[in-house]
């Protein structure tokens, strides 16, 4: 798919006043008119590609640099923290957000700092749970779109050296962890590891593993320790360069560094996007063709974000009977979904423990008209046994202006097609009549009508 428009007006004003040029030099230099670059820096015109060479000529810097000096992640960081239900009054539309960050980058980029801080102590979004490391590990993971292209590369480089040794994925990873590192693989019994899954033990030079991992998992888990050999250097540059401030922090985001490399190897970026494309994202062609997971594939789709090379922007989430989010990436979705710390019961991921195993699409429409095509399907907690396995229900999602090519979607009629209206929690949610509302949404004045009752206790005065 065509990558999407850029927007980095900012940036190309801060490099040139960095080389003292005005814009009449610059623009002589990149050979356009003056007036088409000052419509680049308010961020009225897109950077084309083309010029984005130019640039990087000119000023000697890596092209992808100019993403990640968004004032405020973007429109789409904006979106995610004015989706808070302190601001639902507010009702700040895309045309003012984008206003906002052409006249005034700094004051946008103060305001999400600001935001992030608050959220970090937990002072705001009630209801957010999620502790300060793993809040700060989430902003940086945003930052990269959960995209990683130097573990990209490597891993699809090791993963076709591996090919040519061993056709099981599995096997010549423990051949390579035992001839190139001394690292045998055990297979242990539940009784002997109770409550690990994996442990590294260095005196007897092996990697054990529970018998209660399932195939795919196995691979994953000697993927991971694999990678933990073979890709430190790339790992650590990325946990360095995001500066976290706590070490907590970084240990949680060499983690996810890790775990993203084991799935790159398990499912090398462009076989695996060959496969999406050729399928129709069927997920579980894509379980069985790479010798993955249903979870494994969700999250592997997040990531398809390479330059030239892009997949479909999808969202995952992963959330537990109470509703309670343990895993969220959004990816380049921008979708405030998965974003938004309240979700909407009417949303078919809830569902999903109703039908264990099965796949349930559905089409949602926000309050603003943005329409999502989204999948959900229950997967296993790994490791328990009988009686004690854990569920969870996994939620991926793309905005259904791009879903066309997706299988799941066929037959849907997803520009105006029926489809659920949807809020962001009831909290943010504005819509009125809605007889699955559980609380009133913030910054409205409730209304009160002793003769009469509607579909709920919560009514509420328009504006």
């Amino acid at each position: 798919m065509a990558d999407q428009k850029l927007f980095a007006g900012h940036a190309i004003k801060r490099l040139r006043r960095r080389a003292a040029m005005t814009q009449l030099a610059l623009a002589g230099a990149l050979d356009i008119s003056p007036s088409y670059l000052n419509l680049i820096e308010r961020n009225q015109r897109p950077l084309s590609a083309a010029l984005m060479l130019r640039l990087a000529e000119r000023f000697d810097f890596d092209p992808r640099s100019l993403t990640d000096d968004i004032p405020g992640g973007g429109i789409d960081g904006l979106k995610r923290r004015l989706a808070d239900p302190l601001f639902a009054d507010l009702q700040i539309d895309r045309t003012e957000m984008e206003e906002w960050l052409a006249a005034a980058p700094g004051s946008v980029e103060a305001f999400a700092r600001l935001f992030d801080r608050m959220a970090e102590g937990g002072a705001v979004a009630e209801g957010a749970v999620e502790a300060k490391p793993v809040t700060m590990v989430r902003r940086e993971i945003e930052r990269w779109r959960n995209h990683f292209a130097d573990l990209d590369a490597q891993a699809e480089a090791l993963a076709d050296e591996l090919r040519l040794g061993a056709g099981d994925l599995y096997g010549a990873i423990a051949e390579r962890l035992r001839v190139k590192h001394q690292l045998s693989i055990r297979i242990l019994p539940a009784d002997v590891m109770p409550d690990r899954l994996r442990r590294l033990d260095l005196h007897a030079r092996q990697l054990q593993l529970s018998e209660m991992l399932d195939p795919a998992s196995r691979t994953f888990q000697a993927a991971f320790l694999l990678g933990q050999i073979e890709a430190t250097q790339e790992i650590e540059a990325l946990v360095g360069g995001a500066g976290l401030a706590e070490r907590t922090a970084e240990r949680f985001f060499r983690r996810h560094l890790t775990s993203y490399f084991a799935a790159a190897l398990m499912m090398p970026y462009a076989r695996f996007l060959r496969a999406c494309e050729g399928s129709g994202y069927d997920l579980l062609l894509l379980q069985r063709r790479f010798g993955a997971g249903f979870e494994q594939v969700a999250h592997r789709l997040t990531t398809l974000q390479r330059v030239g090379a892009r997949g479909l922007p999808f969202f995952m989430l992963r959330i537990d009977r109470a509703g309670q989010s343990s895993k969220r990436y959004a990816g380049a979705s921008g979708a405030l979904l998965v974003e938004a710390e309240g979700r909407c019961p009417l949303w078919s991921v809830h569902a999903a423990f109703d039908q264990p195993g099965e796949i349930q699409r559905q089409l949602v429409e926000l309050e603003g008209g943005e329409r999502w095509f989204t999948l959900s399907r229950t997967v296993q907690g790994q490791g328990f046994r009988a009686g004690g396995k854990a569920m969870f229900a996994v939620a991926l999602g793309v905005n259904a202006e791009l879903a066309t090519p997706i299988g799941y979607a066929r037959g849907l009629d997803l520009e105006s097609g029926a489809a659920t209206p949807m809020g962001l929690g009831c909290a943010a949610c504005t819509r009125a009549g809605c007889a699955q509302r559980s609380a009133p949404p913030k910054g409205r004045t409730l209304s009160f009508n002793e003769r009469e009752r509607g579909l709920t206790p919560f009514e509420f005065a328009a504006d």
